[in-house]
C-alpha cells in the first residue's frame, strides 16, 4: 500500500450539500416541563457534510476539490459555502431563493448525541438543465467525478450526469441512495453499504453469495465494479474483470460512523484521479474509514495522517529506538487515539517476572515504551560487573517481546527527562515501590493529566539473586 500524489489530481463532487451543527453542553438534570434532560449550552460548532464532506475529505489529501450543488439563500448557505471556500475547495453552488440550507443539528452531552434536528425542503423541484450545464462544463478539467446521493434532489436527474462523464472518460463514483439502482446504470463504481445493498439485492449469508449478487448487479447495470462496506467486517470490491477483494475493518474503536462513507468515496476518487487502480485505491479507502470512525461527527482524514498510519509507516514501526526518533511515532500514535504506556529499568537478564510485568504494563494501553539504562548506568547503579549483557542485546530482547513496542536507551541514572518528552498516558513501575513518589518523573506525568502506576510485585524473581545462584552453581 503507498500513497500517490494526490497534488496533482482534480475531483469534481456533486450531490446534496448540507450544514452540519453541534451543540455540547453539561446535562444534569431533568426538566421539570417533560421528561426529559436539559441541556446548558456550551459550545456551538458547525462542520460541512453531505457532497460537501466528500470534497472536504479530497482536499484533505492535497487533490484539488470542486463541488456542484445548491444551498438556500439564507445564513445557513452563506456559513456553508464559507466553510467550503476556506477549506480550499472551489464552490459552484447555486444559492436557491426560498427553500432552506439542508442542516442537521446535534445537541450532545459528554460526547452523547441526545437529539438530531433536521432543517430541509429538499430541492427536487428544480429545473436539472443548469446543474446540468455546470457538470459538462467542468469535466475537461477534472480527473474523476463523485456523485454523492443523499435523496435530497440535487441528483434527482442524475442519469444525464452519468452519461456526460462517460462520455468524457471520467471514471463516476456514486455514493447511492435508496431502493433504485437502476438509476446509476453505466457509473464505474457505487459504494452501498452493506443493508443498502441487500436492501435492493436481497439478503447474503457469507461472502460468496455478497459477491455472486454483487457481480451480477454489476453486470446488469454496466457498473465496473462495486463496493460494499461491511462496518466492523471491513469492505468487499467486487470487479467484473477481476477476482474478488475482501478487506478487514481497521478501526481499532467505532467512535462516529458518521461521515464513513464519504471518507471512503473521497480517497478512491482521489486515488483514481492520481492514476491508482481500483484494487490499489480500495486498501487506502478501508484504512481511512479505520481512522475517521475513531472521531466524532463529520469529519476527515488528513495525507499526513493517512501516511503516519500506512503499514511501515511510523506509527506502525516497532523496535529498538532513539528518543529523538519515538517523539514523532509516538504524535502519530496519538492522533490515531492510542494510549501510551510506559516503564523502566536496566532488564539485565530476562526472566519470568519481567515477561510477566511486562505484560501486565502493555495491558494498560495501546502501547508499550520501555526505557532502558545504558551500560554505563547500570555499572553506576549496580556496580561495576554489571550489566551482563551489553545494552544492544538488552535491546534487542526486550524489542522480540510481543508486549512491548518500542525499546529506548537512556543515559542518566533516571529515565526523568525522558519520561518529560514521551508524557506517557500512563508510567508504570513494579511493586517493589512503596508508592508512586519515588518514581522518577511521576510529577511530570500526573501534571500532564496521565496516570502512574505500581503493579504487583511478582516474588521469586531477580536479576541479582539469579546471578548469585549461577556463582554459586
Amino acid at each position: 500500500m503507498r500513497l500517490p500524489d494526490f497534488r496533482s489530481s482534480r475531483v469534481l463532487v456533486a450531490g446534496d450539500l448540507m450544514l452540519d451543527r453541534y451543540w455540547h453542553g453539561a446535562t444534569s438534570r431533568i426538566s421539570p416541563e417533560a421528561p426529559v434532560p436539559v441541556v446548558r449550552v456550551e459550545g456551538i460548532e458547525e462542520r460541512i457534510g453531505g457532497a460537501g464532506n466528500v470534497a472536504l475529505n479530497i482536499a484533505a489529501l492535497g487533490a484539488g476539490a470542486e463541488v456542484l450543488g445548491y444551498c438556500g439563500a439564507d445564513e445557513a448557505g452563506a456559513r456553508l459555502t464559507g466553510l467550503l471556500e476556506q477549506a480550499g475547495i472551489d464552490c459552484r453552488i447555486e444559492r436557491v431563493a426560498g427553500l432552506p440550507t439542508i442542516t442537521k443539528l446535534r445537541v450532545l452531552s459528554r460526547h452523547q448525541q441526545l437529539i438530531r434536528l433536521d432543517f430541509e425542503q429538499g430541492f427536487h423541484g428544480i429545473d436539472p438543465a443548469a446543474l446540468a450545464a455546470r457538470f459538462a462544463a467542468r469535466l475537461p478539467e477534472v480527473q474523476a467525478v463523485v456523485l454523492s446521493d443523499y435523496g435530497k434532489g440535487t441528483l434527482h436527474h442524475i442519469r444525464p450526469l452519468i452519461a456526460a462523464a462517460r462520455a468524457a472518460g471520467k471514471p463516476i463514483l456514486i455514493d447511492p441512495k435508496g431502493g433504485d439502482f437502476d438509476k446509476y446504470r453505466g457509473a464505474t463504481l457505487i459504494t452501498p453499504n452493506r443493508a443498502e445493498f441487500e436492501a435492493v439485492a436481497g439478503p447474503c449469508h457469507d461472502d460468496a453469495e455478497l459477491a455472486a449478487k454483487a457481480r451480477h448487479m454489476a453486470e446488469r447495470l454496466d457498473l465496473d465494479a462495486l463496493l460494499i462496506t461491511r462496518g466492523e467486517q471491513g469492505m468487499t470490491l467486487v470487479q467484473r474483470d477481476a477476482p474478488d477483494l475482501h478487506l478487514s475493518a481497521h478501526a481499532k474503536e467505532v467512535y462516529d460512523v458518521t461521515g464513513a462513507g464519504d471518507t471512503v468515496i473521497a480517497v478512491l476518487a482521489a486515488g483514481l484521479a492520481a492514476g491508482m487502480t481500483l484494487a490499489a485505491a480500495t486498501p487506502l479507502a478501508n484504512l481511512a474509514a479505520g481512522l475517521v470512525v475513531g472521531k466524532l461527527g463529520t469529519a476527515s482524514v488528513g495525507l499526513e495522517e493517512l501516511a503516519q498510519a500506512l503499514p511501515g509507516g511510523p506509527a506502525q514501526r516497532r523496535g529498538a529506538i532513539a528518543l529523538a526518533d519515538l517523539l514523532p511515532v509516538l504524535d502519530a500514535a496519538r492522533r490515531q487515539g492510542e494510549k501510551i504506556v510506559a516503564t523502566n529499568g536496566c532488564f539485565d537478564i530476562l526472566h519470568p517476572g519481567h515477561i510477566r510485568y511486562l505484560r501486565e504494563a502493555r495491558a494498560l494501553g495501546d502501547r508499550l515504551v520501555v526505557l532502558v539504562n545504558s551500560d554505563a548506568s547500570v555499572r553506576r547503579l549496580k556496580g561495576p560487573e554489571r550489566p551482563i549483557h551489553p545494552l544492544a542485546h538488552r535491546m534487542e530482547m526486550l524489542a522480540a517481546l510481543a508486549a512491548v513496542d518500542w525499546v529506548v536507551p537512556f543515559e542518566d541514572d533516571t529515565p526523568r527527562a525522558a519520561i518529560g518528552h514521551i508524557l506517557p498516558d500512563v508510567l508504570v513501575k513494579g511493586g517493589d515501590y512503596a508508592d508512586i513518589s519515588a518514581i522518577a518523573g511521576h510529577e511530570l506525568v500526573l501534571a500532564h493529566g496521565g496516570e502512574v502506576k505500581l503493579l504487583s510485585f511478582i516474588d521469586g524473581y531477580s536479576t541479582t539473586r539469579l546471578i548469585e545462584t549461577l556463582r554459586q552453581a
